[in-house]
């Protein structure tokens, strides 16, 4: 099938890319076609995020947002920032806070349902969606570039052979593709490293993002009040944070993220999130409620310093694939929305012009000049000053730079990240186990209870989509150096050491409950697994989330 874009992705910047070429179209007359492709089974079943979104973008993209009914019903009223210890909290003054880190004027929305919103205004422009067609593979013309994807193959065994319902899938082709997959997508990571986008750029630095919903009494509900704690339990050394959003109808959103440069490899990210959940900050909201749902994902961390050459032949990165996240905000709905708008904005130019074949270095330039750019640069050093200096030093002169970048457009200059996070971890041997307290059930929960919440289904015979490059290695190398980490850093239980009597340990998988996070593609120290895609409509199905 032929189109003049093809889309990889239905999330926020993905959307807005499709819209903003049927709305130029629209002006100009110069008809594109458009289609968007998306692995979950409905749009907005893959997205999982806080969340906050500062409708910066959609003001832009949609003017009378309020008017078409979008799901933004939740204005944030009451804005409050913690430090936590064990039992305490110390909550810092707003005044002291910049800003743009207001909250202010901005919603608690389920981002998912936001996309299922923007994906009617897409089709209603005439753009057409599919969900449940995963893209598995990149298409190259004869001279190198982009031509675009294979999508919708179904119906391989786990030995490899066709069953019954095997379909291998459609080509589809565009003068432009467009990655949207969000964080560490397995066609963004090839074309990534096919065409050196990253040559020049920091490491890009990633964090796992858990996320419960939960309805909780109506006198523990206070809607539109937002609250982002820092500290305990992980401590001054590993960075992370938490959040809890108010939203409508008794809901409440608490989420847990970790950043994945942590030394040790005993830390278990879910566990401190559901330790947290215990603090006395935290636990009297959620006391009598009821969990909903659970889901998690990989949050791009690097800013601008990690933001890649955006533009390939043949297309563009766009959204959390390129990773726009402002670390501080624990926003990106915004940037990738504004991004996925330049894009489109530049290929329809290219298109109207009789130039498909130019590749889209307007784009980049656009980004550039944009508030995007803006919006990363004014906190691009928060993130390397807290990896370096520690939750302290970090808080201090990352506030420090922030205010300095608000008031004056300058700050303490532009601070590099170290290693990736894949090489952070410390051998096992040389750092402290962490005794985690067993979950009670009520407030918090094992793995494998919360992922039954996160609607999570795989066909048990297809080949996993969590491929090993060695399949010894996590035996024979990182059980010995590390403890197997993949045993703890998974949000969902996939990765298990099996010892039994009389026999060698082995290392199983249980792709049937990944949750599609990509924190061991990320995490693993030895770069030793590749996250693909299963057969489309497969993963999650996250409801209001």
């Amino acid at each position: 099938m032929e189109y003049d874009v093809v889309i990889v992705g239905a999330g926020p910047a993905g959307l807005s890319a499709a819209i903003r070429l049927k709305q130029l179209a629209a002006e100009t007359g110069h008809d594109v076609s458009v289609c968007v492709l998306e692995k979950g089974s409905e749009v907005g079943a893959h997205i999982l995020s806080g969340a906050v979104m500062d409708p910066i973008a959609l003001n832009e993209l949609i003017p009378d947002w309020k008017e078409k009914g979008a799901p933004l019903n939740t204005e944030v009223t009451d804005d409050r920032f913690y430090v936590l210890g064990p039992q305490g909290a110390m909550r810092l003054p707003n005044i002291m806070m910049p800003p743009l880190m207001n909250n202010h004027g901005n919603y608690a929305v389920s981002l998912g349902n936001v996309c299922r919103w923007l994906a009617q205004q897409a089709e209603a422009l005439g753009v057409e969606i599919y969900p449940g067609f995963a893209c598995s593979e990149v298409l190259y013309r004869e001279d190198g570039s982009v031509k675009g994807v294979v999508a919708g193959v179904f119906g391989i065994a786990k030995d490899g052979s066709h069953k019954a319902d095997f379909q291998p899938g459609m080509e589809l082709h565009g003068k432009y593709v467009f990655i949207a997959e969000g964080v560490r997508g397995s066609l963004a990571k090839e074309i990534i490293a096919k065409f050196n986008l990253s040559e020049g750029k920091q490491p890009q630095k990633f964090g796992l993002g858990m996320k419960e919903l939960w309805e909780v009494l109506p006198e523990n509900h206070k809607q539109g009040q937002v609250t982002h704690t820092m500290g305990w339990p992980l401590g001054l050394k590993a960075g992370g944070g938490s959040f809890m959003y108010h939203l409508e109808n008794n809901l409440v959103s608490i989420g847990f993220v970790v950043h994945l440069n942590y030394e040790n490899p005993h830390l278990f990210p879910y566990m401190e999130f559901q330790r947290f959940k215990h603090h006395p900050l935290i636990e009297p909201v959620l006391r009598g409620g009821r969990r909903v749902a659970y889901g998690a994902r990989a949050i791009t961390e690097g800013g601008l310093q990690s933001v890649p050459k955006l533009y390939f032949p043949g297309g563009a990165l766009i959204g959390c694939s390129a990773g726009f996240v402002n670390v501080p905000r624990i926003k990106g709905s915004h940037n990738a929305m504004k991004t996925g708008m330049l894009a489109a904005e530049a290929a329809f130019k290219a298109l109207q012009a009789g130039r498909a074949g130019d590749e889209l270095e307007a784009y980049e330039q656009a980004y550039e000049k944009s508030w995007v750019y803006e919006d990363l640069s004014r906190v691009r050093n928060v993130k390397p000053m807290w990896s370096k200096l520690g939750l302290v030093g970090g808080l201090a002169l990352g506030g420090a730079d922030m205010w300095l970048n608000q008031l004056f457009g300058f700050g303490f200059g532009t601070w590099k990240h170290s290693k990736p996070d894949y090489a952070t971890l410390k051998p096992a041997s040389q750092m402290k186990p962490i005794d985690y307290p067993k979950p009670d059930g009520i407030i918090s929960f094992d793995r494998l209870t919360n992922v039954a919440f996160s609607a999570t289904n795989h066909e048990e015979d297809e080949p996993s989509h969590l491929k090993l490059k060695d399949p010894s290695i996590p035996i024979g190398v990182n059980l010995p150096n590390w403890a197997e980490p993949a045993q703890r850093y998974c949000p969902a239980g996939v990765y298990e050491v099996v010892g039994e009597a009389g026999k060698d340990m082995r290392f199983q998988i249980n792709h049937q409950n990944c949750v599609h996070c990509k924190t061991c593609d990320i995490k693993d120290p030895s770069q030793n697994i590749n996250w693909v895609v299963p057969q489309g409509g497969e993963g999650p199905n996250y409801p209001n989330m």
